[in-house]
């Protein structure tokens, strides 16, 4: 896509002004409680779109789109409006229960309710996995996606000789450390309150860039009218336009919705720093209730501005992408998005474009800096090597690591494409930590005797599980395992010819190529028993008192009409998409 001089002076632009709001925002930040927790100031408004900001990014326009252009369609939706629902309970039955204790951080809940140890060893998972989960993926997608539309990589082909393989790993790599400074200095600077306002301009321009590629797109579609083009979309797109997928479907089959789905949004959207951080900001409980009922409104509409276009890139020019990316179906998905825009924006919108997907980035890119550095200000340096460590050496600490985690970030930049899209090892990694997690914060909420030592076993043993069941399966492809018909576990040895494995039935194959999110669920069964277990054996004589802090936790008193609201207009999308 060729930039003129006004989309260049948009872009730029909008990148300026981010960059001074946010260092204005964050010109005061003197104590940690300024720097990592905005002073605990937060207002609902802010809260909501910065939930929202960070997280939509460019794994949502590139990988949720992404998914929508294959055969999943509209059932990757799920993950947006399950989570409506899921942050209804955090609003009315988790935030209650933090804001009341006063902590800094989630692992710190943990430490109050088991021991120091489950409090470090879930804090050193969130640190390392918000670094290669959410920070490394951000700057991947974000680099695969501004090239997808403005052709780096075919540029560096043409101008300096290069393949193809080199051109797209210096332009992903490259986009990553621009992306990463830009989005650092601010964040290092100001803390959470940067971030906070920085998410604000960020998300309005996200929301706006992805309504218009929705409009334009229905317009293609239409043949200029935006409601014809609904019509024939719905008519041309049914066999995409379902949230249920049978139970055999590999990706995301409907018995997910009984269990596994819950897992990741209920970790991600309630026990996840990296989210969490800006209602623990909230001026009062009420204000963070109200941040998170907003937040719950634009994950509604989401799938509507990321999804749909994705569908359409496909009915329009999934030929055209298929041929692009080899006709390898996860590659074109990675490159419908932007192939779309490229499409059909206009030029006087492509830097309107532009500044969205760049703003999309560095509100989450920041947000993970940010909460991963309090994780490590907090739950590390504070704790361990300096104890004593005033408010001032505490804020210099932070900057210091939200520096270095930037760059440990962009270096390792390329990762992700080593698997098969985006969204998938984004997700498939946090499960080596999510079912555990859950577990434990959801067993010591609702069962008061469980021991200390329950929160260490199974922090401890919930990624060696996930690990055995996702590992095994992954290893077993990538050396040529598979099953025949008649049950047999076979590897290939030469194109036309198999070896059959004596011995091993097919079942266990089966098994390990299952969806992720079942061996979740099968993780958090199992560790559940096993807490269920060392709590009858051990209870603790008499439950753990928490801390009380000095906020305002007076709950909102609209709370069920809202939550009600959102949970009743949740179910009738899902009948209308059934």
């Amino acid at each position: 896509m060729e930039l003129g001089w006004l989309d260049i002076t948009i872009f730029i632009g909008f990148m300026a002004f981010v960059v001074v709001v946010s260092l204005w925002a964050g010109r005061k930040e003197r104590s940690s409680e300024d720097y990592f927790l905005a002073g605990r100031g937060l207002s609902w408004w802010l809260i909501g779109f910065s939930l929202i900001a960070s997280n939509i990014s460019t794994e949502h326009f590139v990988g949720m789109a992404g998914a929508a252009f294959t055969e999943v369609g509209l059932a990757i939706a799920s993950y947006e409006w399950i989570a409506a629902i899921t942050l209804v309970v955090v609003a009315l039955w988790l935030l209650p229960k933090f804001l009341k204790a006063g902590i800094y951080t989630m692992p710190q809940f943990l430490e109050y309710r088991y021991d120091n140890t489950t409090r470090t060893t879930m804090s050193i998972y969130l640190l390392v996995l918000t670094i290669i989960a959410v920070l490394v993926t951000v700057l991947y997608s974000g680099a695969r996606g501004l090239d997808g539309v403005f052709g780096f990589s075919e540029m560096m082909v043409a101008r300096f000789n290069m393949t193809p393989e080199d051109a797209d790993f210096w332009a992903t790599w490259g986009g990553a450390w621009v992306i990463g400074i830009v989005a650092s200095i601010y964040t290092i600077y100001g803390g959470l309150k940067a971030v906070v306002w920085s998410d604000l301009i960020q998300g309005g321009a996200l929301l706006i860039g992805g309504a218009i590629v929705l409009y334009l797109g229905l317009r293609l579609v239409g043949d200029g009218n935006v409601f014809t083009g609904w019509t024939t979309f719905v008519a041309e797109n049914k066999d995409r336009l379902h949230t249920m997928k049978p139970a055999d479907d590999p990706d995301l089959p409907w018995t997910i919705m009984i269990v596994g789905i819950w897992i990741p949004n209920f970790f991600y959207w309630g026990l996840n720093q990296f989210i969490t951080q800006r209602t623990l900001g909230a001026k009062s409980l009420a204000e963070a209730q109200k941040g998170v009922f907003l937040a719950c409104v634009f994950k509604l509409i989401i799938p509507f501005i990321i999804v749909v276009p994705g569908i359409i890139a496909f009915q329009e020019f999934g030929a055209e992408i298929l041929k692009n990316s080899g006709g390898d179906m996860d590659k074109a998905g990675e490159i419908a998005y932007p192939h779309l825009i490229k499409e059909i924006m206009p030029p006087v919108l492509r830097g309107v474009m532009l500044a969205a997907l760049a703003g999309a980035v560095m509100s989450t890119f920041n947000s993970g800096i940010n909460s991963a550095s309090t994780l490590f200000t907090v739950d590390v340096y504070d704790k361990f090597i300096k104890p004593d460590s005033t408010p001032r050496q505490q804020v210099r600490v932070g900057r210091i690591a939200t520096a270095v985690i930037a760059l440990a970030a962009c270096l390792m930049a390329p990762l992700p494409g080593l698997f098969e899209g985006v969204f998938n090892y984004i997700q498939e990694i946090w499960g080596f930590i999510s079912p555990a997690i859950v577990v434990v914060f959801f067993f010591g909420i609702l069962v008061p005797k469980a021991p200390a030592a329950s929160g260490r076993v199974a922090l401890w043993l919930g990624p060696v599980i996930y690990g055995v069941f996702r590992v095994t399966g992954w290893v077993m492809s990538a050396i040529g395992y598979s099953h025949n018909e008649q049950g047999q576990v076979v590897r290939a040895i030469a194109e036309d010819q198999v070896a059959i494995v004596t011995g091993v039935p097919a079942q266990i194959f089966g098994f390990t190529q299952i969806t992720f999110l079942h061996h979740m669920t099968i993780t958090l069964v199992i560790l559940c028993v096993i807490l269920g277990v060392m709590t009858a054996a051990r209870p603790l004589s008499e439950p753990r008192k928490m801390p009380v802090s000095d906020l305002d936790v007076t709950p909102h008193p609209l709370r069920y009409v809202y939550g009600g609201g959102i949970i009743a207009a949740t179910i009738v999308l899902y009948l209308l998409f059934w």
